[in-house]
């Protein structure tokens, strides 16, 4: 493991003016976006569940409902034929759920129970966050699925259903207890498999399953020890690798689905080759089952091919993206975003939010992190509106956030419902900081390092260096790569000081709700800042223990307020991302975990790239 020391040297007047600077070059792009907010209504089997705010902003590119037609009408009728070409930053080393919660494209031949509802409004709910409310899931492997009481869930397959026709599966029918296998595999528990996989980041969110059986040949019953439906269905509806099901014919014949050649899924593809470092390739699955739900008489997948091109470097890929080389890349910052303007306009765009927001971590179990006012006092010391008008170009909301993200309406405490008090704990105030460190023993500040994740732009770590140095905080800035953080900071905890990673922090999360109460639980995995608080801790029975979403609600709005008030971690901003598309390619909207999913890839390849096209009479390339 190597680790890089950062000596900056910036001053922060420097660094906002260097911003400043880069603004104002980009003035005339800076308005790339029409803006509109459209807000989820539950069904009416779910009326007492909260909506769902997503704010979807969107250039070149509007979805409109034609006249006496469906809204997809605009798009276009689907065409069948052509390749799609995509990005993925990572070599791909997954091949087997069981083994790898990361870098891999599974779900491209392996698929879920749940997936997306192909014939929703974006309007209504365009899947721009990684999490999908349950009104808004629709099954993909099953039909349909009931409670027959509060903690046993009913699932009905569907019938028809086939792996592909590869040995040893030979194209069998897809069965329930196939289901059974894989759950039983992934968590230990029968089939012959006593323990649940050591490589799932979910087995806390799994631990209350306690049974998965086959009452008939395409009915599966799930067993909790929870009373608790909504955290259930939260956990069934996630869509990590852990939910992806593999052919059990090939794990009983090879011991697993490690090499690649034995990839044998359900999906819409099938991979017919891969060379590390470089490429995969998918062809259709002639005998998929799958039929486009907006045209019903359409079977799927509507393109040939699907490549994959492993690309590490951002701008090798944008540079791919100006040439028609690649049809899609998602996770793209501002500034490249208006690069791409200028020089393709004929390129669409799309923002989405950031699926966490972007935290600096200190571990509060340590000296001097464990006094609040040290925590407080290095949030008043950085300029958040500051921040989000310079360095992200005003496109970004310049509050900060608690726990859970704005974009989850119901279940957390947004900004704008906070009292004045709690405002101005976060509000840029340096003074207060400096009599906030004097208060704490440390009136001459202190040195500090934080160990961050080098995948990205290192422009909101110096800037939050620089802020912090004008209050007497002088901090170092340690590089790693992705693998080496997530081993030494996610899994060991090795880290002395604080830690930061630009694409994941600990609040503003968009995940399953209640799983959310885990992310400052004493000895969490989720647990980076190392909190250890009594009061935190209670949230999560109590949440577990509700069977009253209102309830719920309550238990969210408390614990959000509590994050917010004990400064566990210092919020800087929730930017957006963009997504760019080419003009042939059509169905794609931004989609979360539709083409890309960044360094972990995608989760839903085979539902969205089987029902995405090709547009023949435009032409590729440039």
């Amino acid at each position: 493991m190597k680790n890089k020391v950062i000596w900056l040297g910036l001053s922060i007047l420097m660094i906002v003016a260097m911003l400043l600077a880069s603004c104002s070059a980009s003035t005339s792009t800076s308005a790339l976006t029409s803006t509109s907010t459209s807000i989820s209504t539950p069904s009416s089997t779910t009326a007492s569940k909260p909506t769902t705010t997503s704010t979807t902003t969107t250039t070149n590119n509007t979805t409109t409902t034609a006249t006496n037609g469906n809204w997809w009408d605009s798009l276009g009728k689907p065409q069948y034929g052509g390749t799609v070409t995509l990005r993925i930053p990572k070599d791909l080393v997954a091949w087997d759920p069981y083994y790898w919660s990361t870098g891999g494209l599974l779900s491209g031949w392996l698929e879920k129970l749940h997936t997306d509802d192909w014939t929703l409004n974006p309007s209504v709910f365009p899947y721009l966050i990684n999490y999908r409310p349950d009104q808004y899931c629709k099954g993909e492997l099953a039909l349909s699925w009931e409670f027959s009481d509060p903690s046993t869930e009913v699932f009905h397959l569907r019938q028809g259903i086939h792996w592909q026709n590869i040995p040893p599966a030979n194209g069998r029918e897809f069965i329930a207890d196939d289901v059974v296998f894989h759950f039983d595999r992934e968590y230990g528990l029968g089939d012959g498999f006593t323990k649940p996989s050591p490589y799932s980041t979910a087995l806390s969110t799994w631990a209350p399953l306690t049974s998965v059986t086959a009452t008939d040949k395409y009915t599966v019953v799930f067993k909790w020890n929870t009373p608790n439906p909504e955290y259930i269905e939260e956990t069934m509806e996630t869509f990590g690798f852990e939910q992806l099901i593999e052919c059990p014919d090939v794990v009983k014949q090879y011991g697993n689905t490690l090499d690649w050649h034995h990839t044998i899924g359900t999906g819409a593809f099938i991979l017919t080759d891969f060379v590390s470092g470089a490429a995969a390739t998918m062809v259709k699955n002639p005998d998929y089952w799958g039929h486009d739900a907006r045209y019903p008489q359409n079977s799927i997948p509507y393109i040939d091919k699907l490549v994959y091109l492993i690309i590490p470097d951002d701008a090798t890929a944008m540079a791919a993206m100006r040439t028609g080389k690649i049809d899609a890349i998602d996770q793209i910052q501002v500034s490249d975003a208006q690069s791409m303007k200028k020089t393709n306009p004929e390129i669409l765009q799309f923002t989405v939010p950031l699926s966490q927001g972007i935290t600096l971590d200190p571990r509060n179990d340590v000296k001097p992190f464990n006094d609040i006012r040290v925590r407080q006092a290095m949030q008043m010391a950085i300029d958040l509106p500051t921040i989000a008008n310079t360095l992200y170009a005003g496109i970004c909301d310049p509050n900060p956030f608690s726990l859970t993200s704005k974009y989850m309406t119901g279940y957390g405490f947004p900004y704008d419902q906070w009292p004045q008090d709690l405002k101005d704990q976060y509000a840029y105030n340096p003074t207060t900081a400096k009599q906030l460190l004097t208060a704490a023993g440390y009136p001459n500040g202190f040195n500090t390092n934080v160990v961050y994740d080098n995948v990205g732009s290192l422009d909101e770590i110096q800037v939050v260096k620089a802020y912090l140095a004008v209050v007497g905080i002088n901090m170092d800035i340690r590089l790693m790569d992705d693998a080496s953080w997530t081993s030494y900071v996610q899994t060991g905890k090795k880290e002395d000081q604080m830690s930061m990673r630009n694409i994941q922090g600990s609040t503003g999360l968009t995940v399953q709700p209640i799983r959310q109460l885990l992310n400052f639980a004493t000895g969490s995995a989720q647990n980076r800042a190392l909190v250890s608080d009594p009061v935190f801790d209670a949230y999560y029975p109590k949440a577990m223990a509700s069977s009253d979403i209102n309830n719920t609600l309550k238990i969210f709005k408390d614990a959000n307020e509590y994050v917010a008030r004990q400064h566990y971690v210092v919020s800087l901003l929730q930017p957006s991302l963009y997504v760019l598309s080419q003009p042939w390619f059509k169905g794609y909207n931004g989609q979360s975990q539709a083409i890309g999913g960044g360094q972990s890839g995608p989760k839903f390849t085979s539902f969205y790239l089987a029902r995405f096209w090709i547009d023949q009479n435009v032409k590729r390339g440039h």
